[in-house]
């Protein structure tokens, strides 16, 4: 988790217009993750533009104001967090969740 923190932060460091993160919290504790999603967060509420790569839906739902489910290189869906959270069986069928 540490290291991930670490290489937001640098990213950070380049005062970027445009964060993107694939994956940010894959494998860490639920602990860490949640500190990252906060951090994430906090982040958005300053103005910093992020681009995340995710199959997290309710920790992106939470912090995405859109969202786009591409299936071998198509957008097959995009919408807000309301409507992805309740379009019945997309998660399921694109994110196997």
């Amino acid at each position: 988790g540490e290291q991930q923190m670490l290489a937001i932060g640098r990213a950070l460091m380049t005062n970027p217009k445009l964060l993107i993160l694939d994956e940010a919290t894959e494998g860490l504790a639920p602990i860490i993750r949640t500190q990252i999603w906060d951090c994430l967060a906090t982040l958005k509420a300053e103005g910093q533009s992020i681009l995340i790569i995710d199959k997290n839906v309710k920790a992106i739902a939470r912090l995405a104001d859109h969202h786009y489910i591409l299936d071998k290189g198509r957008v097959v869906w995009d919408g807000d967090s309301k409507t992805l959270l309740a379009t019945e069986g997309l998660t399921a069928r694109y994110l196997g969740v």
